[in-house]
């Protein structure tokens, strides 16, 4: 067997057992800036080194861009991604749904989503697939949906059984998950702080219903709030902080958010946007579905089937937890990020992502002009 065999296997193996936390959220076009859905997730992991890749489609199978962990080098597990019928799928783990059920085979929720990119269409399908599907599914998440007809729900998810929340039933036009789940054991599961940073921060762009991308990957994705506490550490002038209960988490990996379209246009309209590596230290990105979509240095391109862009991220990354003895990781050196000269990462991005958003949208309504421009006909010959 050969060493890159063996290396593709054990990777195979380990993805089985990576599980992910995050920040997440659906959001109608009702809510939102120009009237088109989205879906954000701020993704918490243990695997460090994330990757975007553009899987084409084969046998019948759609074509996707998804995010990757690096050492998953088969593409095996998908952990957030959307495919050419404007289909976009998520998840979050949960901790409270399974119990003690026994299940041994766990922690399969990317090889489903990977599964479903390859095969939904609407949130109706990807519905129909947790009920065919065998089980028990290996799973304990909250899977969040959107669809190219403005559909959305999450579906709580459990190795037998599912719970859906549908977009359209939310009163207030959003729906949010951290990692627990509604229909699990009550006050059981994990980022309780987080869902109430999340709502308070988001709820002055509810009632103005301006909600963009930048919301989530240069708020949200940028600000230390924690609701307990009642204090927003993210400019207050601490050179030192707990890494306890942010939405920005030392293990988080990727801002991602998923702009669906309006009803009738083309969903290769759908647009990714994301902040790869510790999204607080992170460029933004605009991708799509189809050739030259992706960055090149958001793919797997170095020895290790690592993103250039999400190894300079955590380069810079290193400065802000530079504590690597005892407890020291859980130690944030807040001034690497903000501080009174204004030269943090977090306010020197802020112009360059903005520009990002900027060229991103310019590219959005240059293909939308090419796609809704009639088809020559052709001339008779005389």
């Amino acid at each position: 067997m050969s060493k890159k065999t063996l290396a593709a296997l054990i990777a195979a193996l380990i993805v089985a057992f990576a599980a992910d936390a995050c920040t997440s959220a659906i959001v109608s076009g009702r809510l939102t800036a120009n009237g088109r859905p989205l879906m954000w997730k701020n993704r918490d992991t243990n695997d460090l080194n994330n990757r975007v890749e553009r899987i084409k489609g084969h046998d019948g199978l759609m074509e996707f861009v998804a995010l990757f962990d690096a050492r998953d080098l088969q593409d095996t597990a998908a952990w957030m991604g959307f495919n050419t019928a404007g289909f976009a799928i998520m998840n979050t783990a949960s901790y409270n749904l399974n119990g003690n059920d026994g299940v041994k085979n766990m922690d399969r929720e990317g090889e489903l989503m990977r599964y479903a990119l390859e095969r939904c269409k609407t949130v109706d399908d990807f519905e129909g697939l947790l009920k065919t599907l065998p089980k028990p599914l290996g799973v304990e998440a909250n899977f969040g949906v959107i669809d190219a007809q403005g559909n959305g729900a999450y579906f709580e998810t459990g190795n037998y059984k599912y719970v859906k929340f549908d977009l359209a039933d939310a009163e207030d036009g959003i729906l949010m998950r951290t990692n627990y789940s509604y229909s699990g054991v009550k006050d059981k599961g994990m980022g309780y702080v987080r869902a109430k940073n999340e709502k308070t921060l988001l709820a002055p762009h509810i009632a103005a219903q301006d909600i963009t991308p930048a919301v989530f990957t240069e708020e949200l994705s940028r600000t230390f709030y924690n609701s307990l506490i009642g204090k927003d550490y993210t400019r207050s002038g601490d050179t030192w902080i707990v890494d306890q209960d942010f939405i920005p988490r030392r293990i988080s990996t990727a801002s991602v958010v998923i702009e669906g379209i309006i009803p009738g246009e083309n969903p290769l309209l759908t647009t990714m946007w994301i902040a790869l590596g510790y999204p607080p230290c992170a460029e933004v990105f605009a991708v799509w579905v189809g050739e030259d979509g992706v960055p090149v240095e958001l793919t797997g391109t170095t020895a290790e089937n690592h993103s250039v862009q999400c190894d300079k991220v955590n380069k810079r990354k290193e400065e802000v937890f530079p504590v690597v003895r005892g407890n020291g990781k859980q130690y944030l050196n807040l001034s690497k990020l903000y501080n009174n000269e204004g030269t943090g990462y977090c306010q020197t991005l802020a112009l360059k992502n903005r520009q990002a958003y900027k060229r991103g949208y310019e590219e959005i309504a240059r293909r939308r002009a090419l796609f809704n421009r009639p088809a020559k006909s052709k001339a008779k010959k005389k």
